[in-house]
């Protein structure tokens, strides 16, 4: 599982010479929420193969470890406890934002 977030390389598109607006493709779209999208889809995988693997040792599955269950479980929790700081950081700075005086 891995959780940096890397910057997302949009492609290069060539505008009209003269024109400072941008183009559909360099406008809003991966950056930052289609990193914070990929990491949520990331610990939300890591939070399901927990679980599954949790389930398979319930019921004796030969084929799966009690370790690799107990990594997985720990993975996902250290994965849900980043992501609840990282939301937590997020609504202090927009409490943060709106309390600005205008």
């Amino acid at each position: 599982m891995d959780f940096k977030l890397t910057p997302v390389s949009m492609p290069q598109v060539s505008r009209p010479v003269g024109s400072t607006r941008p183009t559909a493709a360099e406008g809003v779209g991966g950056g930052f929420s289609g990193a914070l999208k990929s990491a949520l889809q990331s610990v939300s995988a890591t939070q399901n193969e927990s679980a599954l693997l949790q389930r398979e040792v319930q019921m004796e599955n030969p084929k799966v470890s009690l370790e690799e269950t107990m990594v997985a479980i720990q993975k996902a929790q250290i994965g849900f406890q980043a992501t609840l700081h990282v939301r937590n950081r997020m609504v202090q700075a927009y409490t943060d934002i709106m309390n600005m005086q205008v």
